[in-house]
């Protein structure tokens, strides 16, 4: 598939042109998912994205292509400030992202942070939580995102927000650095976000900032004082102690490392922070304004949604006419609730939010239809056959640290001249959603060794294309892995188990296939299974399902517990307690 650069919003006419096509052409797409366009009109990037595809093309934003060498920092099309006037631009309040293992201080710290660093003449705090505030030291503004925690952080992500300047690491100076610690460094990593430590709880017992220094260290978050890049400050949520400083520190990693600007002058866009009906109100959106002002009476679309502003609502609960650069607000106005970490945008017209919205409909329906885009093995290999490959991402998974370290040491010595393979992520347990939303923004592959996931892994893997290998012997994945970067990998098959039923009793049918009535024992057995009969241990036939009943009644499977009969193709020589185990073959697409 070509690949082509796109603004972020672009005409009909100049997009066919990019494409190599007729005006009417496009035009005709277009129309045939709902959307009446003109040769003038202007369509917005996800839209070109998706006639792009329809035409051959693997598109991108000019944005991303000038970043591409700097992976993680890639912000959406409407976010992106390199095309703004230099002269209009002026420096913003970064915007901060508290993360951190669970007890560690972080809901402690952002306490006293909001409750003792309002702005003046604000004293009377916060009156209500909208998700984000913003605080006053020095003059200047820093605006806090109030998310659950580094899940929430790369889900945004995931959906295509990049909010987050700088992020505060917290560890508390009494536990150390902690699984869940391992996670945020990796989650901030992946999205390019400065770092400031936050060593909190030194006040307590066992405090030993050395020793955590050093576990630091050792993840490549180098102190200051040791040498390093990384800020580390002392921190106690309980005496204050450090505050002062952390926040003196935020406001110089922002400047020295992110240098937040925007263009007050301008419509206003930015992300949804969140956003839920509220009786009495109707839908309400907590947003992030990024670029330009917000302002009562504006029209604004967010996704599939649009609707005209009747009111914001800053973070003390006060009604405000207008928000600007990394201002947080709560709208009302919007004609439904809106996802999180969508981007909105403020239109001139009515008419133009309405075209906006019905190019958004078209791409939900779209990927509602359109099968998901795995990231595999297989895929890179023949990326590498175009050489069009650079990279291979891996978030590794293990039961135990003594096997992810073994599965770590076998996969870094992979080397490869013109592939080079990076270690995004890695933990030990099963595979998680937080794993899987990194796995999606950093393009990466999860390797599980000896674990499987949950429940809501599975669900969200499934639903945004992210695939999940399961191994349990290394040199396995290290084959896997070479065979790729050569370009030489090929998918195998697997047999994945379904179920297993006894068989009590035979029915013989004149001119047909004996029938196996049976007991389903364990999981499932369904009619598009094959089957393997096993007898004393040994696998004595495998073939189709020929024929699942419950009764006399045609079934599509059978629950463990449940009597059914079973025919199979070509095969009839049952003999009570056979066992028949069900499986279905599945490609391995590492």
């Amino acid at each position: 598939m070509k690949k082509i650069t796109l603004p972020a919003t672009t005409t009909v006419k100049e997009l066919a042109d990019r494409l190599g096509q007729s005006g009417p052409a496009v035009i005709k797409y277009l129309m045939t998912n709902g959307v009446m366009a003109t040769l003038n009109q202007t369509v917005d990037f996800e839209t070109a994205v998706l006639v792009a595809d329809h035409f051959g093309f693997e598109a991108q934003s000019e944005e991303a292509a000038i970043s591409s060498d700097q992976p993680g920092r890639r912000r959406h099309p409407l976010l992106d400030i390199s095309q703004e006037d230099p002269t209009r631009l002026r420096v913003r309040p970064p915007v901060v992202a508290v993360l951190g293992h669970v007890d560690h201080g972080k809901t402690s710290l952002l306490d006293v942070i909001r409750s003792t660093k309002v702005a003046a003449g604000e004293a009377g705090g916060i009156t209500q939580k909208i998700g984000a505030y913003q605080i006053e030291k020095n003059g200047r503004r820093i605006t806090f995102i109030d998310t659950p925690g580094h899940e929430a952080f790369t889900a945004m992500r995931a959906r295509g927000a990049d909010v987050t300047d700088v992020a505060i690491l917290v560890v508390a100076a009494d536990d150390g650095v902690m699984p869940q610690t391992d996670e945020a460094i990796q989650h901030v990593r992946s999205a390019g976000v400065p770092i400031v430590v936050a060593l909190n709880k030194i006040d307590k017992d066992g405090a030993n900032p050395d020793r955590i220094l050093q576990q630091l260290a050792d993840r490549q978050l180098v102190a200051s004082e040791y040498g390093g890049d990384i800020t580390v400050v002392r921190t106690s949520a309980k005496t204050r102690v450090g505050i002062d400083e952390l926040l003196d520190m935020v406001l110089l990693t922002a400047d020295a490392e992110a240098d937040p600007k925007a263009n007050p002058d301008r419509l206003a866009v930015g992300t949804v922070i969140d956003s839920h009906l509220e009786r009495g109100r109707g839908p309400i959106a907590t947003v992030l304004v990024q670029n330009g002002t917000l302002r009562v009476g504006d029209i604004v679309v967010a996704g599939p949604v649009f609707g005209k502003v009747r009111s914001l609502i800053n973070d003390l609960g006060k009604r405000v006419k207008e928000a600007g650069p990394s201002m947080p607000v709560v709208v009302s106005g919007l004609a439904d609730v809106v996802t999180a970490g969508e981007i909105f945008q403020v239109v001139d017209t009515e008419r133009a939010a309405r075209a906006l919205t019905e190019q958004r409909a078209i791409l939900v329906r779209q990927r509602l239809i359109q099968p998901v885009r795995r990231i595999t093995l297989a895929d890179l290999a023949a990326q590498v056959a175009e050489g069009s490959s650079k990279s291979l991402n891996l978030i590794l998974k293990a039961e135990a640290n003594g096997s992810l370290e073994a599965l770590r040491d076998q996969v870094q010595k992979i080397k490869d001249p013109t592939v080079h393979i990076k270690v995004v992520g890695e933990g030990v347990g099963a595979v998680g959603e937080s794993d899987v939303n990194l796995a999606l923004v950093t393009g990466s592959t999860v390797i599980g060794f000896n674990v499987r996931p949950d429940d809501r892994a599975q669900v969200a893997a499934d639903e945004q294309g992210v695939d999940i290998r399961y191994y349990d012997i290394v040199y396995q994945v290290v084959d896997d892995i070479e065979k790729s970067i050569k370009g030489l990998y090929e998918p195998t098959f697997v047999e994945v188990f379904q179920g297993r039923a006894e068989v009590r009793k035979i029915f013989a049918v004149d001119g047909k296939s004996a029938i196996a009535g049976c007991n389903v024992i364990e999981g499932k057995v369904s009619r598009q299974a094959l089957c393997a009969v096993m007898r004393d241990g040994k696998r004595i036939y495998k073939g189709k399902v020929s024929a699942l009943k419950r009764f006399k009644d045609d079934v599509r499977e059978v629950a463990k517990g449940y009597d059914c009969g079973i025919t199979l193709e070509d095969f009839g020589a049952f003999e009570e307690g056979d066992l028949l185990e069900a499986y279905v073959v599945e490609q391995q697409n590492l």
